[in-house]
């Protein structure tokens, strides 16, 4: 069984998702790029995941309450 959070499921998002990654990172301030990123700290990783969940969760719920 295969446990990989990181895997997703539907391949054609995958660009999608990463074109958010930058987006949000951008918006943030963090200075991601193509490539390595291994000078950026897990908190800074962190805060671009976290953020990009929250941004999700507010736009299913505005779709679920119909706007």
């Amino acid at each position: 069984m295969n446990t990989n959070s990181s895997k997703v499921n539907v391949p054609e998002a995958k660009e999608a998702m990463n074109r958010f990654k930058y987006e949000v990172a951008n918006e943030i301030g963090v200075p991601l790029k193509q490539g390595y990123n291994g000078d950026l700290t897990s908190a800074q990783n962190g805060y671009v995941g976290g953020y990009m969940v929250k941004k999700m969760i507010e736009a299913q719920e505005k779709q679920m309450a119909g706007k």
